[in-house]
Order: structure tokens, then C-alpha cells, then sequence
């Protein structure tokens, strides 16, 4: 019996790809993807193993029958792994009808605080920013020279059930600090889910998306409503200049840059209604999903 056609492969089945899978699987969806070390995950058809470096038979014989693929795998300094290892399957292909690679609002940089749309000049000021760049025109490329219906999409940060403000709060490492007029953009990972099927459902090759909610929001902020969603006391404000020096150094590139997100292209294009426009509604629906 020959092998099913696959709705969707998902190279890194992470906590983004997790979140679709759960929203696509229950319509009878065939869904793989890749992980680095092979255990069940809750509708996929079939994992694969994947290490980075290996262009597997088993993952090359799928995208030929692979009508979407979603790529969250990240890149690094060699390159993206993806493109790497199975750009020729990708080009040899000729069922795939959509192709989306997940970015990061961090290919921009600093604004100084000024709102960027997707035609932006991108100046990331960080290696993992950077090496998103660097991924991204890769992509788009191969988009345009193999005809292959690309589409990016630009994450702010990423929050969701298992990973949000309540974890700090709960854990009792959460701190306020105050930075006068930093903001940032996050949105939910099931909106992501929404932003991704939208696409899906109205490809547009080479297209570029920012996907974030509609209030950026200073950090502080969002500790202080998750405090009191869970009854704590919010934990006094701390000076950005006191807090920088016990920040890790990833922490610390997150606070680098200033810059706000204009996500009028999801709406716009693709019809999207964030079921969490802001962090208040995501965090209540976040409590409610974890059992308060």
C-alpha cells in the first residue's frame, strides 16, 4: 500500500509546532515532523530523527509527499540545517503548496523605539538574531529560485501555558524591573497557530509576517498583573542598571534592543482575529489552561 500524502511536515517539533499540531490533528490532519531524539509526540503520524547534519532517506521520502512544511528548527553559525541537508528534496518537490519558516521580531534591532512593519531594514544586533537574517534571505531565495511558496514569519516573544510570567512568579525568581519607556511585543502561542493556518489556508510566496498581539508592554507590567491573577505580592521594582549585572547573556540581548511591531499585515492580509490582543487576556487564558 503506498505511503499517504502528508498535510504537514514540521522540521523541530517544538513548542510553537506542538501547539498547531494540537489545533490541526483533531480534522484528521497527517502530520510528521523531526526531533532529536525519536519519542512518540501527541498527532504526529511519525517523528524522525533529525540531528542537524544527517539528510535521512525517511525525511527525504516524506517531503515528496509533504503538500505544506513548517521550518522552526533554528539556525547557527554554519547555516540553516534545513536548507543544508534537504534544499534539493525541497526543490525536487511537486506537491508542496506552502512553505513557512518561523523568524524573529530580533532580525530588526533597535529602532529606538520606532514601530516597524515587515519592509523594514533589518539590523539584528545579536548572533542568533543575525544568523535568523542570515536564514531568512536563504529562504526567500530558494523560494525564488526553485518557485517554492515561501512565506516567513516574524515572532515577537512567545508565551503560552507552561511558559509564561506565571513560572517566575510561582517559582518566586520573578522581578520587576523598571526601565522607563520599554516596551515589548509577545504574543501567544495558539495565536501563532491562528497566524499559521490563515497563511496556510491564502498562501502568498515570499510574504512576510509579524506575529504579535497589539500592546506592546513594559515587562514590569506583566509581572505585576500575573502577581495578582495569582494573589501574590508583586516583588518590588528593580532599576534596570541594578538588574543588568545578574542578568544571563541572553537576558540581557533581550533588553538591547528598543522596538514596537506593527501587525496590521496579519489582519489585514490574512483576516486574523488575535483571540489574545493583549497580554491580559493571554495570561487569563494561560491561568484558566494550567487550573489557576
Amino acid at each position: 500500500m503506498p505511503n499517504p500524502p502528508i498535510d504537514l511536515f514540521c522540521f523541530g517539533i517544538g513548542y510553537s509546532a506542538s501547539r498547531l499540531i494540537a489545533a490541526l490533528a483533531p480534522d484528521g490532519w497527517h502530520i510528521e515532523g523531526t526531533v532529536r531524539t525519536v519519542a512518540p509526540r501527541p498527532g504526529v503520524a511519525q517523528v524522525h530523527e533529525f540531528d542537524g547534519e544527517t539528510a535521512s532517506d525517511d525525511i527525504i521520502d516524506s517531503l515528496a509527499r509533504s503538500k505544506r512544511v513548517l521550518i522552526s528548527a533554528p539556525p547557527s553559525a554554519a547555516g540553516d540545517p534545513v536548507l543544508r541537508c534537504f534544499a534539493d528534496a525541497l526543490r525536487a518537490s511537486d506537491c508542496i503548496e506552502w512553505i513557512g519558516y518561523l523568524s524573529t521580531t530580533g532580525v530588526y534591532g533597535d529602532t529606538g523605539g520606532k514601530m516597524v512593519a515587515e519592509d523594514a531594514p533589518l539590523n539584528p544586533s545579536s548572533d542568533r538574531s543575525r544568523y535568523r537574517a542570515e536564514a531568512e534571505r536563504a529562504w526567500l531565495a530558494l523560494g525564488a529560485e526553485a518557485d517554492l511558496p515561501v512565506h516567513l514569519f516574524r515572532l515577537a516573544g512567545i508565551y503560552g501555558p507552561g511558559r509564561s510570567s506565571f513560572d517566575q512568579v510561582r517559582a518566586g525568581t520573578a522581578r520587576r524591573i523598571d526601565f522607563p519607556g520599554r516596551k515589548f511585543s509577545r504574543i501567544h502561542v495558539d495565536d501563532i497557530a491562528t497566524v499559521l493556518w490563515a497563511s496556510m489556508a491564502a498562501p502568498n510566496p515570499g510574504a512576510i509576517y509579524n506575529v504579535c498581539d497589539d500592546v506592546a508592554t513594559a515587562q514590569a507590567d506583566v509581572i505585576t498583573v500575573a502577581c495578582t491573577m495569582l494573589g501574590a505580592e508583586p516583588p518590588p521594582l528593580v532599576p534596570f542598571d541594578v538588574a543588568v549585572e545578574t542578568m544571563s547573556p541572553m537576558a540581557k540581548t533581550f533588553w538591547r534592543d528598543d522596538r514596537l511591531i506593527d501587525n496590521r499585515r496579519i489582519k489585514e492580509e490574512l483576516g486574523v482575529v488575535l483571540s489574545y490582543p493583549t497580554y491580559k487576556e493571554g495570561l487569563a487564558a494561560v491561568l484558566a489552561a494550567e487550573g489557576g
